[in-house]
This record gives C-alpha cells, sequence and structure tokens, in this order.
C-alpha cells in the first residue's frame, strides 16, 4: 500500500542538486496555484473537509497550509538574496492547521497563492547562477543554499496537490 503521506515520495535535503533541477522546480512552484485550483474545483464543504488520509490534515487545512507555507518560503527567498546568512523563523506547522483561520473558505488562500507564486516564481527566474549558492541558517535544520530552498518547494507544490488528488481519486470525486 501506498504511503499517503507522501503521495509523491519524501524530500531529501541532502540530494545533490544540479542546474538542470532548477527550471522544472521553478515550472512547479509557478503552476502550483493553477493545479491546486484544478485539485479542489467542484468539490464540497464535507468533501474540502475530509482529511486526506486517516489522522491527516482535511482538504482545506491543505490549502490554508500551503498559502502559509509558501508565504515564509518567499520571505525566506528575499531574506537570503538581501542579507548574509539570516536566520530565519521556523513556525509550527501543526499548530497553525487547526487555527481559527484555517477553516475559513479557500478562495482566500488560493487569492493569496496567485499572487505569492507570480511574485516568487518572477524573482527565482531572474536569479544569477551564482545566487542559487545563498544560504539561510533554519535553526532546526541547519545551512539551506537557495538551490536546496527551491527544489523543497517544487517538490512541496507537488506534494499537497497530490494528497487531493489521491484522496479524490480513492473517493471517485
Amino acid at each position: 500500500m501506498p504511503d499517503l503521506r507522501y503521495p509523491v515520495g519524501r524530500f531529501d535535503p541532502a540530494a545533490p542538486v544540479a542546474e538542470a533541477m532548477r527550471a522544472p522546480a521553478v515550472a512547479a512552484i509557478a503552476e502550483l496555484p493553477a493545479r491546486m485550483r484544478a485539485a479542489v474545483a467542484g468539490l464540497t464543504d464535507p468533501q474540502l473537509d475530509t482529511p486526506y488520509r486517516p489522522g491527516g490534515w482535511t482538504v482545506r487545512q491543505v490549502v490554508h497550509h500551503v498559502a502559509d507555507s509558501h508565504m515564509n518560503g518567499y520571505i525566506r527567498l528575499k531574506l537570503a538574496l538581501t542579507e548574509p546568512q539570516p536566520t530565519i523563523k521556523p513556525y509550527d506547522q501543526d499548530a497553525w492547521a487547526p487555527l481559527p483561520d484555517s477553516r475559513l473558505p479557500i478562495d482566500l488562500s488560493l487569492a493569496i497563492l496567485d499572487g505569492v507564486h507570480a511574485r516568487w516564481a518572477a524573482l527565482w527566474r531572474s536569479l544569477a547562477p551564482a545566487d542559487f549558492a545563498r544560504t539561510f541558517n533554519h535553526p532546526e535544520i541547519g545551512i539551506v543554499t537557495l538551490d536546496t530552498h527551491l527544489q523543497m518547494y517544487g517538490w512541496h507544490s507537488r506534494h499537497h496537490v497530490a494528497h487531493i488528488t489521491s484522496l479524490g481519486q480513492r473517493e471517485g470525486w
């Protein structure tokens, strides 16, 4: 049985990153808003409030989580481009997921994704090759290069859309 937590596989932050991997990761980030909208198109409130796996977040929480996470990811990129190895602020995503704003309509977070991803993709595309070696310090995982940051969020974009689409396939939506 597939691992419902990782429908596209796990992300390996230690995996080597090649320059040829950048464009597909930027494309995944740029395409995320449209892919997320397609994944949730026509879902009813009961479907949006269905966990993608036993013990997992609901589809609604996943959409709001992606907006939260990707706003943080965008800010981390900007910090790394403007400061020498800044220490970023981590957050407890599991504590954020049940907050009251995660029960709001998903259109609010879909709108956030539209704006953040348009800006984020444009910024990624503007980088010079040397910029990808810039770093930030993540207190929980250590020094992260922008190359790794890009790959992580390209993966993250595919990962959470797959949570929703694989649930829909299992449920016959």
